[in-house]
């Protein structure tokens, strides 16, 4: 702590003798001159303002300055030097974090991963061919050369940037007035590939070039080498030499010649223009530019550039899979997920079946649908995804109906209130009204116009009566309803009104058919899926995602409405020679119609409609969607079609025929008996027919009002 100048009792004497002399004496110079400042005060206090006080009392003291010392250069230079290495340290561990070697090894799009049938029969891939990595150092030298002639000729000399190739491309550009080189290096185009994406910005040529830098302290130019041949992008979607090699030419890097090595080397500047399966006179002309090119570095001789002949390509492309298919769309994401991270080209089986894929595919193409579009879900109970259409043609829409599209579904909707309504006790012989009904301010109709009076639920559930269900979702409550729905898994919004009853809803089609499914397997919920490997549940899962049995009582109920449905309902049209249970659907204005049912162990939904929702005069689910399950059905459990129907045929009693005094006492082997109003007619089996007379077949068809349809015949009705 500095001393008190002003401090008059403080002694001036100290242990350090005559050394404190000096200071006493400034202190006592100090006090004198303290003490005239102090009167120059009280003077101006006074009104003497002659002299004004213009300074401090402690102006009156001036600290001795300490010597000045000369700071060495050195010091700034460790400083400096201590700045530079936390930076550098800060842009390792950046460089660690966002650019890992290991991702040079790393193709700069996800492999490919092919999907196949239930057989093992390939059906579709997806994403890059990948080649295997390849060792620079044990290619032949005229591979590696070819690449180095166009890309790099100085890669073994600089550090990862050259300063000369920059320059020189500079130049070039400049004189062009535009970009014609590029200045990257081997180095810098494995960091772009690897790292970054292939944006001009100056930013990214910053980071382009420091991660070049990262990369050649880190590796050596064989193993920089290697990892951009074995990741560099070859056109026709192939990653890698390897790749490359194998697509173009049939076989592998080490078996290239000089021509065809120079011509993978040309297509680096432009893969997707220069592919030599789609321009290969293009490929031919950039493989005489990088022929050139070695003879100019000194990789080959002038003799042996003008050796090499333009290279030929596979014939043909390798025999290629689909790249789109619906089921392939639907179930991919969920394959990739089961793969895990795929490095290499990944196999992953599916439930498709293709024969009745096949089967699903040639329904439709016949279905004569014109300008309305289709989507058909089959699945076996257990909800393994077999066929699966989601338009007519995938090429023009891979839009998919079956999976995502959400359509209301009619009177398919109706499964959920009669389940519901088995669930309180009744049964397909208790009876509702068939008769006009408003709920609030709704009133629901039958299409047809014609109501039934009392009747049981199967018939009401057989010709899809409307105000019926409306009466049924009144009667057992629209929650009841809407837990059946959930129940048997559809998770898609349900309002909580009455009018669900007919469909009102929305639902995709394969969360449908899967809610029928639940019927045929008599457990609920059925959940789709279409890999054939099942992932075990986690505990938690097992314990609150179980499925649970249908009862016994309910599920035979169910079947019995489904079967009267097609036997005697609007879903005759569906109607199969084995047990089959289904129903239809038709939306208000005919905008969507559907059926959906099962059969043996096959469960099948069929949607046909507008993309844009208009109306389809005439449209039903008993029409069109009817006869495609129907027809599909057949295709795919290998049964003959149903007969049409034969006439009617009546047995008669030979004691009942006429007596000898009508003089037809005998009927021959293929004869006739006409008379009373009918004729008989003895067959050559000896079956004996009887039928009106000719005279009252001549009598024409009778009046107009008589031949009205017969009772159990509907037209297509709204919510059907």
């Amino acid at each position: 702590m500095r001393p008190d100048p002003f401090d008059t009792n403080r002694s001036s004497g100290s242990s350090a003798g005559s050394d404190r002399e000096p200071y006493a004496y400034e202190r006592e110079r100090l006090i004198t001159e303290r003490e005239r400042l102090r009167q120059k005060y009280e003077r101006n206090r006074d009104g003497d303002d002659s002299e004004p006080y213009e300074r401090d009392l402690t102006d009156a003291y001036v600290a001795p300055r300490p010597p000045r010392r000369s700071r060495p250069i050195g010091r700034w230079v460790l400083r400096g030097t201590g700045i530079g290495i936390i930076l550098l340290v800060v842009a390792i561990i950046w460089l660690a974090i966002t650019a890992p070697l290991s991702k040079s090894l790393q193709p700069p799009t996800p492999p490919s991963i092919t999907l196949t049938a239930d057989d093992g029969t390939p059906i579709a891939r997806r994403g890059a061919i990948i080649g295997k990595p390849v060792d620079a150092a044990k290619l032949p030298p005229h591979v590696t050369q070819a690449f180095l002639a166009i890309e790099d000729r100085r890669f073994y000399s600089h550090w990862g940037v050259d300063p000369r190739g920059i320059a020189r491309a500079a130049w070039a550009n400049l004189g062009s007035g535009g970009v014609r080189q590029g200045g990257s290096t081997i180095t810098q185009q494995l960091a772009k590939n690897a790292f970054l994406d292939s944006d001009r910005t100056a930013t990214r040529k910053i980071r382009e070039a420091m991660i070049a830098f990262w990369l050649e302290a880190w590796l050596s130019k064989d193993e920089i080498l290697s990892r951009y041949l074995s990741n560099v992008y070859f056109g026709d979607n192939t990653y890698g030499i390897s790749a490359a090699a194998k697509h173009y030419f049939g076989r592998t890097p080490d078996k290239l010649n000089v021509g065809q090595a120079a011509m993978l080397a040309g297509l680096v500047k432009a893969p997707s223009r220069l592919a030599p399966t789609s321009n290969l006179e293009g490929a031919r002309k950039r493989e005489a530019v990088v022929v050139g090119a070695m003879v100019d570095a000194g990789f080959l001789t002038k003799a042996e550039g003008d050796s090499v002949q333009p290279q030929r390509v596979l014939g043909s492309r390798p025999s290629q899979l689909p790249n789109g298919t619906y089921f392939a769309d639907w179930i991919l994401p969920e394959a990739r997920d089961q793969a895990g991270e795929i490095k290499t080209e990944a196999t992953v089986q599916t439930t498709l079946d293709p024969r009745l894929q096949r089967a699903a595919e040639r329904t439709v193409a016949r279905a004569g649908l014109r300008d309305a579009q289709v989507a058909l879900v089959a699945m076996r109970p257990d909800g393994r995804v077999v066929a699966m259409v989601g338009g007519k043609n995938y090429a023009k829409s891979p839009f998919n109906r079956a999976t995502q599209a959400r359509r209301q579904p009619g009177s398919t909707f109706k499964l959920f209130v009669y389940l519901a309504a088995m669930r309180q006790g009744m049964t397909p012989d208790s009876t509702i009204e068939d008769r006009p009904v408003t709920i609030g301010d709704w009133t629901p109709k039958n299409a047809d116009g014609r109501y039934q009076g009392t009747i049981t639920l199967r018939q009401a559930f057989a010709r899809s009566s409307n105000v019926a269900a409306a009466r049924l979702t009144q009667q057992v409550g629209v929650k009841a309803v809407i837990k059946a729905a959930r129940d048997l898994g559809i998770s898609t919004p349900i309002p909580n009104e009455a009018t669900i009853g007919l469909g009102t809803s929305t639902v995709s089609l394969l969360e449908l058919t899967a809610a029928y499914a639940a019927i045929a397997r008599e457990q609920y919920p059925v959940q789709p899926r279409g890999l054939a490997d099942v992932r075990e549940k986690g505990w938690y899962q097992s314990l609150t995602g179980g499925a649970t049995a249908m009862p016994d009582k309910i599920h035979g109920e169910m079947l019995d409405l489904l079967a009267a449905s097609i036997r005697t309902g609007t879903g005759r049209g569906a109607n199969l020679t084995v047990d089959a249970f289904g129903k239809t659907g038709t939306t208000s204005d005919n905008k969507d119609a559907l059926f959906v049912g099962f059969a043996r162990d096959l469960v099948v939904g069929v949607w046909v409609g507008n993309d844009d929702n208009t109306s389809n005069p005439g449209l039903s689910g008993g029409g069109i969607p009817a006869r495609i399950w129907r027809d599909f059905m057949q295709s795919a459990l290998g049964i003959a079609p149903i007969a049409a129907p034969a006439p009617a045929v009546e047995e008669v009693d030979p004691d009942a025929l006429p007596s000898d005094d009508q003089d037809n006492s005998v009927l021959p082997l293929g004869g006739e008996i006409e008379g009373l109003g009918f004729n008989l007619k003895m067959g050559q089996d000896g079956t004996i027919s009887v039928g009106p007379s000719r005279r009252d077949r001549q009598e024409g068809p009778p009046p107009r009002e008589d031949r009205r349809p017969p009772e159990e015949e509907q037209g297509p009705d709204e919510g059907q």
